[in-house]
């Protein structure tokens, strides 16, 4: 089973020794800062027994980039306790760059890794670790993108934002949405893809519907109402949903064209000669541009309880996850930088935050070092080749829209 903490004192002697010897330097080098991350636990989980804090992440970050001449803000995540959000800015004026990530990981299971989770090791051309690929290297890959800015000289600024549980409800993401204020114009947010820019993606919900009847004595049907046969109808009603939205909604640049609705847990009923009083079902909707989180959520209520309407059964709605919607895709200055300096655009299945900063008016793109397939699997890794891509990348990026000042706002 996976721990719930992991602190310094967990390290090794040389573990230690190594870091601290890599801290007299300033910056330090990429591996280094790497490493120092990976080593502080950030597990963002709806299981409280499995949940930690992501304040010792967000105050290494500040260390760096207060350095570096960032004024930094760690800001407090709303109703999440010990969930902490990182605005750091170099320069003044309007619009910019924000480079963007999340400093949250997954739970861990020990057993299927080959070395502890907690101490970055490299082989070869890899640094294995917990959240090497997703994705706390971008962060580090940010910090030192910056080192040697003078704030004073950039046209547009440089913002980096750092957020808390991607991973589990997003409450980082939505509490940056719901100021309504953008850090910048141009939101390059490096999650895990290969270094190929991805313009659109997927959105998703997770809902649990239960159906309640009544219990009786199954030689007789009338004496119940039985909450299964209720489900069978209710699945019938998704499936039906699910062929709608694959002829309304299918693009071709996803590798699952359709929206999809997978039924993922269902439990009813407590022996075969009684008519089932409750019965509940676990769904994950995944919804394709064009579509909404709230609008696909209330037709699928309204559908639902239209079906079940005159059964003599009652219908309950479970918010297991709130939602992402898609990301849109965009074309505009940032992607074709991304574009010109990496290869073709892309499309993808998995969500990010960037809907929310979508929301806010900036142009945002999804582009960074390592693999997807990497991310929330034992023995973690990030290539240093796709890391080094990505520093050339950055470097170019700010360049363009922060040096040049390619991403202030005119009036």
């Amino acid at each position: 089973m996976p721990r719930r903490h992991r602190t310094g004192k967990d390290l090794r002697p040389e573990d230690t020794l190594t870091i601290i010897h890599a801290m007299s330097t300033s910056p330090p080098d990429l591996q280094t800062m790497i490493a120092e991350l990976v080593a502080l636990p950030s597990v963002s989980s709806v299981q409280p027994e499995l949940d930690s804090s992501n304040k010792d992440v967000c105050d290494q970050l500040a260390s760096w980039l207060e350095d570096l001449g960032f004024v930094v803000s760690v800001l407090p995540v709303p109703d999440r306790q010990m969930k902490f959000n990182l605005l750091a800015r170099l320069g003044e004026g309007e619009g910019g760059l924000v480079l963007a990530g999340h400093t949250d990981t997954v739970p861990w299971d020990e057993s299927g890794w080959s070395s502890d989770p907690f101490v970055a090791s490299r082989q070869d051309d890899r640094v294995y670790g917990l959240g090497t690929a997703d994705m706390k290297s971008f962060l580090a890959l940010a910090a030192r993108a910056a080192a040697g800015l003078d704030g004073t000289k950039l046209r547009a600024p440089l913002t980096i934002l750092a957020t808390a549980d991607e991973e589990s409800t997003m409450s980082g993401a939505r509490a940056l949405a719901a100021s309504g204020q953008a850090p910048g114009k141009y939101a390059l947010i490096g999650e895990p893809t290969g270094m190929q820019p991805v313009f659109q993606h997927k959105g998703v919900l997770m809902e649990g519907i239960r159906v309640r009847g009544k219990s009786g004595h199954s030689s007789n049907p009338a004496l119940g109402r039985n909450a299964l046969e209720g489900m069978l109808e209710v699945i019938a009603v998704l499936q039906q949903l699910q062929t709608e939205f694959a002829d309304r909604f299918s693009q071709p640049a996803f590798e699952v064209p359709e929206p999809t609705i997978n039924l993922g847990y269902i439990k009813g009923g407590d022996n075969p000669n009684r008519i089932c009083a409750e019965c509940e079902l676990h769904v994950d909707v995944r919804l394709n541009p064009g579509m909404t989180v709230r609008g696909t959520r209330a037709l699928m209520h309204e559908r639902v309880r239209a079906r079940l309407a005159g059964s003599g059964l009652e219908v309950e709605f479970l918010t297991l996850f709130e939602g992402v919607d898609p990301l849109r895709g965009q074309d505009g200055s940032l992607l074709h930088a991304c574009e010109a300096a990496t290869g073709a655009r892309k499309s993808v299945c998995f969500c990010t935050e960037g809907p929310y900063l979508q929301s806010l008016g900036m142009e945002t793109v999804i582009m960074g070092p390592g693999s997807i397939d990497q991310a929330h699997q034992p023995n973690e890794y990030l290539s240093l080749a796709q890391a080094q891509t990505c520093a050339r990348v950055l470097d170019g990026l700010i360049h363009h829209f922060c040096v040049a000042g390619h991403g202030a706002d005119h009036p």
